[in-house]
């Protein structure tokens, strides 16, 4: 029998993929945008994908990096630089100052990942794999004016999903890590998931974000709202403070009824309209629903990188 075939699907030599994974540590100076957010210290894990020790990870664990920390399976850390977060995506890079000596983990096709395929869900340090399944492959939008036209979910949820590894039965990336959601509708009531960036993402995008830090083209329209769906409206939750929803006097509670004059009908819904009228800058006409009066405001987009501190070399 061959030595590298596991009951549950897998087919490769698990023990070499995880060496491929990392942890993650970073400090984000007090005064960044984020760091009410997302917290002054972040930790996480990442994957090398390139022998040159460039580490794939989720965008928010160095999002405004001040330092970065590289740590392998055998606990030795080496400092990193935060190369590139993209927005649209949510991947982040981050390249070793030093040798990584970690091997490189191929990089799969997410497009071929079939609900029921067994995956290999893995974090740095001490944390143990997580053997999980498919269990959904559709679209995802974040409250954070975020969208995925087919994210993967996964099932059980690995604890510490943040940048995690998400290994093929061929040991090849086909994801990364980004959330725990409380279920998915398809499953029906399978909780305890995890929501999963496609690897199919990157390469396209790839060489931009080492040359440039980001892609190279205009960046979106971002309007610094955190919005849910609830009872089939978009209700805004907070808004970014000193962003351009604040700025026209967008409150909590607020109801996005339409855009353009265009009726709103779910998040996702709500983010392509507001996308689809230009780049960042752009004026975008929307009209609100406000203890039950409608009001109509215009909000002048920006683009969401100029408020974030730039990575700097260590």
């Amino acid at each position: 029998m061959d030595p590298h075939k596991h009951a549950d699907g897998l087919d490769f030599d698990l023990d070499r993929a995880l060496k491929s994974i990392v942890t993650i540590q970073s400090s984000i100076p007090e005064d960044a945008f984020t760091a009410s957010i997302l917290g002054e210290r972040r930790g996480g894990s990442g994957v090398v994908i390139r022998e040159s020790g460039l580490v794939l990870t989720i965008g928010y664990l160095i999002t405004e990096a001040e330092n970065v920390w590289i740590a392998r399976a055998d606990r030795r850390v080496t400092p990193g630089h935060a190369v590139a977060v993209d927005a649209e995506t949510g991947f982040g890079l981050v390249q070793a100052l030093d040798r990584l000596d970690c091997p490189a983990l191929e990089l799969g096709r997410s497009s071929d990942a079939k609900l029921g395929d067994p995956v290999v869900v893995a974090a740095g340090g001490d944390t143990k794999a997580v053997h999980a399944t498919i269990v959904g492959k559709q679209e995802f939008a974040g409250y954070w004016e975020y969208l995925l036209e087919e994210a993967i979910f996964t099932a059980p949820a690995h604890p510490f999903w943040g940048g995690a590894g998400v290994v093929d039965a061929t040991g090849k990336l086909i994801g990364i890590g980004s959330l725990h959601v409380e279920q998915l509708p398809a499953t029906k009531g399978q909780r305890d998931i995890n929501m999963i960036v496609p690897i199919d993402l990157l390469p396209p995008i790839l060489e931009d974000l080492l040359m440039r830090g980001r892609v190279n083209k205009p960046a979106r329209p971002w309007l610094g709202l955190y919005s849910a769906e609830s009872g089939g409206e978009v209700i805004v939750a907070s808004v970014a403070e000193r962003g351009p929803a604040a700025a026209a006097g967008i409150r909590r509670g607020d109801i996005v009824a339409s855009v353009r004059g265009e009726e709103i009908a779910a998040l996702g819904d709500f983010y392509r309209k507001v996308w689809r009228c230009g780049s960042a800058g752009v004026e975008v006409p929307i009209e609100i629903i406000r203890d039950g009066r409608a009001l109509g405001l215009t909000i002048q987009s920006a683009d969401r990188g100029a408020f974030l501190k730039r990575p700097r070399l260590q």
